[in-house]
């Protein structure tokens, strides 16, 4: 009889089983892949290369798209920020107010008239200091107890100053207008008061000699005609030279006086150009650009002056900020009164203006060299007629060929002398361009001198 034996249930269990793999859900594996060569990470590195490319070729054609679509629009229309709208720009600057708050008629070219006489001067080549009174009208200021603290409070009063020095020019050498007198003298222990406040009236300076006032590094160049007749020049030989400019293109040239001050023709502000928003000055450059530039908070306009005859035809812009003074920006010198000057004296006239009559603007800045004419000449009636006045003068050739041109109104006329340029003369108008008998008139700044420091003194 056969009997069933009972085996533990350890026994039938296998040795080291294997626990059986239960399956999850989102788990793969991986398929089997190469290992990527360098050629493929190459290819992959000029892909993001390019894409990068396209990317900023992309954003260079949007950003110089929205310059020009700004510049159009800023040309022909002025944005009301407040009420949110465009008007023509026309409609601004015209005394009527088109924008919410008035704010087209708040950044306006302005109009300044003196009536006054600035009380402090220099005059003759000499650069004598004079002071003024209503009593005693203009004395030469005698070098007796003149000191260093003196200089720095005249030159003060006179602008642009840097490193003022002065000397004593010995009576017997000034020019005979100026040998007799009057004379004045400042007080002891009057340093700090302006000049023509701290005077005494004298007969004759004790120390023989009166005060000569060089005030700062003004009209010196970095070295040392196409102006129609013109020749090629270089900005570090007339660093003064400015390109006034509207909208990015060249409207004037203009000269600065100081590193915040420029002068220049008041009809250039006529029409559309009266927003001071529209306007920059370029300095600095010998070749025409419209990039950069300083931004204008002031225009003023010779309260006097009348667009039917281009007389009293000046005006000044200040700059939002000063000018780096450097070798290719630096301000021109104010001329001294009485510099005296006679017909035939060479002058150098610069700008970007039309090459010839009815042309186009220089890329280049030129110069021409030019004389002085005479001004009995210039207002006969063969040529200008009656129409000079002494707030003008001509200089040129009364056969034509070299002269000033449209696009060079405002720019300088300058005259080198004593190791300094001047500024002479403002380019005004002319009959067409290098047209014989008519010859360029600028603006006589010797006689715009007292509005000139009077209104730099009232707008600073």
């Amino acid at each position: 009889m056969w009997a069933a034996i009972q085996v533990p249930e350890e026994s039938i269990r296998p040795l080291n089983p294997r626990q059986q793999a239960i399956p999850q859900p989102g788990r793969h594996r991986r398929p089997m892949t190469a290992p990527k060569t360098q050629k493929d990470k190459a290819s992959r590195r000029r892909r993001v290369l390019l894409s990068v490319l396209t990317v900023v070729v992309i954003l260079g054609i949007l950003a110089t798209a929205g310059y020009f679509i700004k510049h159009l629009i800023d040309s022909k229309y002025f944005f009301c920020s407040r009420s949110v709208r465009f008007i023509s720009l026309d409609l601004a600057c015209d005394g009527t107010e088109d924008c919410s708050g008035g704010e087209d008629e708040l950044t306006c070219v302005s109009t300044f008239a003196v009536n006054t006489t600035f009380p402090v001067r220099l005059t003759s080549v000499r650069q004598v200091l004079q002071v003024y009174s209503p009593g005693s009208g203009w004395r030469s200021v005698c070098n007796d107890d003149w000191t260093q603290q003196h200089t720095q409070t005249a030159c003060k009063q006179l602008g642009y100053t840097h490193n003022p020095r002065s000397t004593g020019v010995p009576v017997d050498l000034l020019i005979p207008l100026l040998k007799p007198g009057p004379f004045t003298a400042v007080r002891p222990g009057s340093t700090a008061t302006p000049t023509h406040q701290a005077t005494l009236d004298r007969g004759a300076c004790r120390s023989r000699s009166v005060v000569s006032l060089s005030c700062s590094d003004c009209g010196q160049t970095g070295s040392q005609d196409r102006i129609v007749g013109g020749t090629d020049a270089f900005i570090e030989d007339w660093p003064w030279q400015v390109s006034l400019q509207q909208g990015g293109q060249h409207v004037c040239g203009g000269s600065l006086v100081s590193p915040r001050w420029v002068a220049t023709a008041a009809h250039c502000f006529t029409g559309s150009k009266k927003e001071l928003t529209r306007w920059k000055v370029v300095s600095g450059r010998t070749y025409m650009g419209t990039l950069g530039g300083s931004s204008v908070d002031r225009i003023i306009l010779n309260g006097d002056y009348d667009p039917s005859t281009n007389d009293y035809d000046i005006a000044l812009m200040r700059l939002s900020s000063p000018i780096s003074v450097g070798d290719s920006s630096r301000p021109v010198c104010l001329p001294p009164k009485a510099l005296g000057l006679s017909a035939g004296t060479t002058m150098t006239v610069t700008g970007w203006g039309y090459l010839e009559e009815n042309g186009k603007v220089s890329p280049s800045l030129q110069k021409a060299s030019i004389p002085l004419i005479d001004k009995d000449k210039c207002s006969s009636p063969t040529v200008y007629g009656k129409v000079i006045t002494s707030r003008m003068i001509c200089a040129g050739f009364l056969g034509g060929k070299i002269d000033a041109c449209q696009g060079d109104s405002g720019g300088p006329l300058v005259h080198f002398s004593t190791s300094k340029w001047r500024l002479v003369g403002v380019v005004s108008w002319g009959v067409g361009c290098a047209r014989a008998r008519r010859p360029g008139v600028y603006c006589n700044v010797e006689e715009m001198l007292n509005w000139i420091y009077t209104a730099i003194e009232k707008n600073s």
